[in-house]
């Protein structure tokens, strides 16, 4: 068993660090939340009143954290050469690949081993301890690193050298925002020919325009009890979230001058969605922005 330094309680890291609780890891978290912190005590957690507090003894440091410049602030030259020679550290926030490289060179060149773990499936997955990982890092740490992340998920994938998870899981949400759409565009349009929208679920699940949204998170509200969708769009996988994501992958076409038309599109949807007062609500929602008056 390992000693861990959770950096990042929210609604994903939260669930994440007592799944490692839960498989006997000893846990010491740290989070600006004060509510975050009762309920990993109450898990059976410990806290430190700051990031290098949690981390000075440990093993291991795990952080899941907003965006690009929060990681690139924890990651200082002040943080790592606080911690012992030889550290894991594992980010499993979303954030641009450019950011996951500097801070993975400059983890390296202190005597810690570094990988980028960003993560899929919501936190559902984070609470269910069912998420996927998408590691880049040497083959030596990702091994290293593989049995933690086990703790917490059940897909674990290497992708390649560092920051090669994040273009990954870029790629992946990029396309889910991209079927998003286009199933819920699909679905209001036969609900406005009268239409029934769990038969019509039905018939595109098993026809060629099957995909994810349909099979588990349905956008449309009472076709599926468990999705977002049929509690007012409420937890799940926030807009705003998604149009960080968005424009992550929007950056990284450019970096490369690879052409990305739907997903910029997708980005622009969402972006507006966003403006609208709806950022908080779930990605699915996207379909009651597609079905406004014309």
């Amino acid at each position: 068993m390992s000693n861990i330094a959770f950096i990042g309680l929210g609604n994903m890291g939260g669930p994440m660090a007592v799944n490692l609780i839960k498989k006997g890891h000893d846990v010491v978290g740290f989070d600006l939340s004060e509510e975050a912190l009762k309920i990993l005590v109450s898990e059976g957690g410990q806290v430190a009143e700051s990031a290098v507090a949690a981390a000075k003894d440990a093993d291991v440091v795990i952080s899941m954290l907003p965006s690009g410049k929060h990681v690139a602030d924890l990651y200082s030259e002040e943080f790592i050469n606080s911690l012992k020679p030889n550290t894991l550290l594992i980010d499993s926030s979303t954030i641009d690949a450019v950011t996951a490289r500097t801070v993975a060179e400059l983890a390296v060149s202190r005597g810690c081993r570094m990988i980028d773990a960003p993560v899929s499936g919501g936190t559902a997955g984070a609470k269910a301890g069912t998420l996927t990982f998408i590691v880049g890092g040497k083959q030596d740490d990702y091994e290293k690193a593989r049995p933690i992340l086990k703790c917490m998920g059940q897909n674990i994938f290497h992708a390649g050298e560092s920051g090669a998870g994040q273009v990954a899981k870029i790629c992946n949400n990029m396309l889910l925002a991209i079927h998003m759409i286009g199933t819920s565009e699909a679905i209001n349009l036969g609900v406005k020919h009268g239409l029934n929208p769990q038969i019509l679920s039905e018939i595109m699940q098993k026809s060629s325009g099957k995909n994810w949204s349909l099979d588990v998170y349905n956008p449309y509200p009472g076709v599926m009890e468990n999705a977002p969708a049929s509690r007012n769009y409420s937890g799940g996988f926030a807009v705003d979230l998604m149009t960080k994501d968005l424009g992550l992958a929007a950056e990284a076409g450019l970096e490369t001058k690879t052409s990305t038309p739907l997903g910029n599109t997708a980005l622009n949807l969402y972006r507006m969605w966003s403006e609208s007062g709806n950022g908080k609500t779930d990605f699915s929602s996207i379909i009651q922005f597609l079905n406004r008056d014309l």
